[in-house]
């Protein structure tokens, strides 16, 4: 099974370094960004879309289902919670700690790092029983750090920050 990979366009918490809010939704930026994937993802071929529930990750397969594909809408694939974090800005140093998978410390009352991955592990293994051939997931920069160590395992620095992909951007898996 091909597993396409969308990370839903920008928002403004994207541009201000601010961990996003769970009801945040794309700025005009994000929009466009989303309408040009749409031309890419035109091209691909794939049974539904499966989507996180959050607001800027659903006005992005809005945007890109103009096809009328079938849609779930699964949990598994939100972004890390951040807890008390969310609104609040962060500095590189601390997303650098935050997104180590070997880190230990948490901030807030964020999500811990390895829940995380292992919330997205379950998703994968569960999707590795459906018969579907091709799927394409909307979702978030967190998520598709953990998606990269699923199909290519952790770095040795445990550092998950360069795996995340850019809005509006699409990768492909084969599971």
């Amino acid at each position: 099974m091909k597993v396409y990979v969308v990370r839903h366009g920008q928002t403004n918490s994207n541009i201000t370094h601010v961990y996003n809010l769970e009801t945040e939704d794309l700025n005009e930026a994000g929009v466009k960004q989303i309408e040009k994937l749409r031309e890419k993802t035109d091209k691909l071929n794939y049974d539904l879309i499966i989507s996180s529930p959050l607001l800027r990750a659903k006005h992005t397969t809005k945007i890109i289902n103009f096809k009328g594909k079938r849609v779930i809408y699964d949990d598994r694939i939100k972004e890390r919670h951040h807890g008390s974090l969310a609104g609040k800005e962060f500095s590189r140093e601390d997303k650098d700690i935050q997104w180590n998978y070997f880190n230990k410390k948490i901030y807030g009352t964020e999500e811990k790092i390895t829940d995380f991955a292992e919330r997205i592990y379950k998703f994968f293994d569960e999707l590795k029983t459906k018969d579907y051939k091709n799927v394409l997931l909307v979702t978030h920069s967190g998520v598709s750090r953990i998606i990269e160590t699923y199909f290519n395992g952790i770095p040795e620095d445990g550092c998950l920050i360069p795996l995340g992909m850019k809005n509006g951007e699409i990768r492909e898996y084969v599971l």
